[in-house]
C-alpha cells in the first residue's frame, strides 16, 4: 500500500511538472523579447563564470605539467632556501639573502657522506647546473642548460627516453665523454638525423650522445629538471668545464617506501650537521626543504584565483537573477485573472508555485545554457596555443548548469510566493 501510494505522488509529480513546464514554456514563446531580455543577464553571468574556470583550469593543468618533470617527494640540500617562506616567517618578515649568499655551497665529499649514512633515503643525487654552447658541427646552440649529475639523475628527474640510453656506473666514475641531448635541442641541432653515436661539442668539449629524452612541451613554468632544451653529462666529465668547488652543487634525494618525506628531511639535516661539524648552538648553514611545497603553493594561488573569479562573475549573476525576478513578478501581474480563475477552480498553492518556478528555472537554464555555448564556441574557435590546451570540462558544463539553476529558483521563488497567495476573487476581478 504504502508503494502504492509513493508512486502515485511520483506520477503526480511528473504530470505536475510536464503542465508547469509546458505552461512556463508557452508563455515565454509568447513575449520573445522578454524573453530574451531575461536570458541576456543569465547568459552573461555563466559566460563569465564558466570562461573564469575553464581559463582557471587551463592554466593550472598547465603549471601543474610542468612540474610533472619530477617527484613531489623529492628532498633537496642547497646553500638557498627551496621553500623562501619558512625562512621569512622564522627571521620576523625578512628574507636575509646576505646570509643565504655567504653559506658555502655543498660538496661532493658531502653528498658521498649522506649517500653513505642516510638509511631514510634512496637514490641521493649530486647536481651541477651550468650553462654553455652546445654544437653539432654548423649548427650551434648557446646559453644552453647543461646538467652535470651523478648515477641516479634519472630517477630523480623521472627522465624518459625517446631513444637510447642513460650513462652507466662505469662512465658515471670514468667521467666518460657522453652525452643526453633533450627532444628540443635534438630538433635544433640534428633536424630529422638520429643523433645517437654523433659527436657534439658541450662547451668546446667533444662527447658522444647517447640517448634523447622525450618531449615534455612547453609549460608557463619550467621545472628544475625540464631536458627538452638541455644537455645531461657524467659529473666527472662536467668537472672539465667547471669547478666543482666553487659551483652552486646541489644534493637530491628521496625518501624510502614507506618513509615519510619529514623524516628524511630530519635525517639530512642531521646528517649535514655532523659532516659540517656544527656545534648544537650553530644555526644551519645549508637549507634542506622538499619540493611537496610547489603543490600546496598552486593550490594556494588558483584557489584564490578562484576566489576572485567567483566575485566577478558573481556580480554578472546577481543582475542575471534580479532581471528574472523582475521579469517573473511582471509575469504576475500579467496573468493575476489567470491564477484567480485557477484558485476559484480548486487548484492548490503548490500547482501556482510550480508554474512560476519552473517558468524561471527554464529561463535560468537557458541563459546558462547560452552562455556555456559561447564559451565552447571560443574555445573551438581559439587557435591552438602551445603548452596551453584550453578546453572545456564535463564539470564546469554541470557547474553552469546547476548554478543557472540555483539562480532560477532562489529569483521565481518570491514571485511564485506571491502568485499562489493571491485571493481568488481579488484576483479574478483585477
Amino acid at each position: 500500500m504504502k508503494e502504492r501510494r509513493f508512486l502515485q505522488k511520483w506520477v503526480i509529480f511528473i504530470k505536475l511538472f510536464r503542465e508547469s513546464a509546458f505552461f512556463a514554456f508557452s508563455q515565454l514563446m509568447g513575449d520573445k523579447f522578454r524573453t530574451f531580455l531575461s536570458l541576456l543577464g543569465v547568459s552573461i553571468g555563466i559566460f563569465s563564470i564558466v570562461a573564469v574556470f575553464t581559463a582557471i583550469d587551463a592554466m593550472q593543468t598547465n603549471v601543474r605539467k610542468g612540474f610533472e618533470a619530477f617527484e613531489m617527494d623529492i628532498v633537496q640540500i642547497s646553500k638557498w632556501p627551496l621553500d623562501p617562506t619558512e625562512d621569512v616567517i622564522e627571521n620576523g618578515g625578512v628574507y636575509k639573502w646576505w646570509e643565504y649568499l655567504k653559506r658555502p655551497s655543498t660538496t661532493f665529499n658531502e653528498y658521498k657522506f649522506v649517500k653513505s649514512n642516510t638509511t631514510l633515503g634512496k637514490d641521493i643525487t649530486f647536481i651541477i647546473n651550468l650553462s654553455g654552447t652546445v654544437k653539432y658541427q654548423r649548427n650551434s646552440i648557446n646559453n644552453a642548460a647543461i646538467t652535470c649529475t651523478t648515477l641516479n639523475f634519472d630517477k630523480i628527474a623521472k627522465i624518459e627516453l625517446e631513444y637510447g640510453r642513460f650513462f652507466s656506473a662505469e662512465e658515471d666514475n670514468s667521467g666518460t665523454a657522453v652525452a643526453i641531448i633533450g627532444g628540443a635541442l635534438k630538433d635544433e641541432l640534428f633536424k630529422d638525423r638520429n643523433p645517437i653515436g654523433e659527436s657534439i661539442k658541450v662547451n668546446g668539449y667533444s662527447a658522444t650522445v647517447i640517448g634523447v629524452t622525450k618531449k615534455a612541451g612547453e609549460s608557463m613554468v619550467n621545472s628544475p629538471f625540464s631536458s627538452d632544451e638541455s644537455v645531461v653529462i657524467p659529473l666527472n666529465f662536467g668537472q672539465r668545464m667547471v669547478n666543482i668547488r666553487t659551483a652552486n652543487n646541489t644534493i637530491y634525494g628521496r625518501p624510502k617506501d614507506g618513509v615519510e618525506q619529514s623524516d628524511l628531511e630530519n635525517e639530512l639535516k642531521l646528517l649535514m650537521r655532523l659532516v659540517r661539524r656544527l656545534s648544537p648552538t650553530q644555526k644551519n648553514n645549508f637549507s634542506v626543504g622538499s619540493f611537496s611545497f610547489f603543490e600546496e603553493l598552486i593550490g594556494e594561488i588558483f584557489g584564490s584565483i578562484s576566489v576572485i573569479g567567483w566575485i566577478i562573475a558573481g556580480f554578472s549573476l546577481l543582475i542575471g537573477g534580479f532581471g528574472i525576478a523582475n521579469i517573473m513578478f511582471v509575469s504576475v501581474k500579467e496573468r493575476t485573472n489567470i491564477i484567480g480563475i485557477q484558485k476559484a477552480l480548486g487548484a492548490k498553492k503548490y500547482v501556482i508555485m510550480s508554474q512560476f518556478l519552473v517558468e524561471a528555472v527554464l529561463l535560468a537554464i537557458a541563459g546558462g545554457l547560452v552562455g556555456i555555448s559561447l564559451v565552447l564556441l571560443i574555445v573551438l574557435l581559439l587557435p591552438p596555443i602551445e603548452g596551453f590546451v584550453l578546453t572545456l570540462s564535463v564539470s564546469n558544463i554541470m557547474s553552469g548548469v546547476a548554478i543557472s539553476s540555483v539562480i532560477g529558483i532562489l529569483s521565481g521563488l518570491i514571485p511564485a510566493w506571491v502568485a499562489a497567495n493571491l485571493n481568488p476573487v481579488d484576483a479574478i476581478n483585477s
